[in-house]
């Protein structure tokens, strides 16, 4: 896979997911912005926890992942991926770390 493709495919896993985030999740919260209820509601059933569990063993083993490269490889701005993980969700935060771990680790490979 070239390069081109891998940024253009993660590209659009994030604009995708957002899209379908802003469509499906922000109408009902504006008519009913209670943050903590829209969180739960994720957990109305047995099939909605399982995913909503998921999702968030996603994101830490994410955050995970962004902290040991942070520290070992010196990759930066990881952080800025663990809050859009938060918001809209984990498939953002983890296609823009991969997009902004991309030239960091590139460029540390060339170096050696």
């Amino acid at each position: 896979m070239d390069d081109k493709f891998y940024k253009s495919a993660l590209v659009l896993v994030a604009v995708g997911f957002t899209v379908v985030f802003v469509i499906v999740v922000v109408p009902p919260l504006i008519q009913n912005p209670d943050i903590i209820g829209a969180f739960a509601a994720g957990f109305v059933n047995p099939y909605a926890a399982g995913y909503s569990s998921d999702v968030l063993f996603c994101w830490a083993a994410l955050a995970a992942f962004v902290t040991y490269e942070a520290r070992v490889l010196k990759v930066k701005y990881g952080w800025v991926c663990l809050l859009l993980g938060i918001v809209p969700g984990v498939a953002v935060g983890m296609a823009l770390y991969f997009l902004v771990r991309h030239p960091q680790i590139t460029q540390s490979n060339n170096k050696h």
